[in-house]
């Protein structure tokens, strides 16, 4: 764990606004030049704050509409049974997040589709045929808001 100060949390929070921005831009949004703003940022990265960065796809204009929340619930337990699961499931690319999960399910999937029946195919064809699946529940997202997080 890394000790941050008041100049940290407010580089952090500009960045999660906006992560393209520039150190001289952050910088000048929270009162530090660009050379101290960039060791700082630099600091972050290195303690590793700051996860690598991912583009973010609108899938929706991709032709992808539909997302599903889906829980899964093993059919066996154990350890290879988890290994073998979690080696399968992440080859699927409709599958954003696979989430180890204490509860109900044992696995809590992001999938995304073009509508509904290919949700359908994905489900049938691909998941239900995984190793030690047993019971699953879908959800289909409706909206989304992102928010800021616990330094916003």
């Amino acid at each position: 764990m890394i000790d941050l100060d008041d100049t940290d949390r407010a580089i952090l929070r500009v960045m999660q606004g906006d992560a393209t921005l520039k150190a001289s831009e952050i910088g000048r949004r929270v009162g530090l030049s660009q050379p101290a703003a960039w060791r700082r940022i630099k600091r972050l990265n290195e303690a590793g704050v700051l996860k690598p960065r991912q583009l973010d796809l609108d899938l929706e204009k991709l032709g992808f509409g539909v997302t599903v929340f889906l829980g899964v619930k093993l059919a066996t337990k154990g350890r290879v049974s988890l290994e073998d699961f979690e080696r399968a499931v992440t080859a699927i690319p409709e599958v954003q997040t696979v989430q180890h999960v204490l509860g109900m399910y044992d696995y809590r999937l992001r999938i995304v589709a073009r509508d509904l029946p290919d949700f359908e195919r994905v489900l049938r064809r691909r998941i239900m045929t995984l190793p030690g699946v047993g019971n699953v529940e879908a959800n289909v997202l409706l909206s989304e808001e992102h928010l800021p997080g616990p330094l916003g």
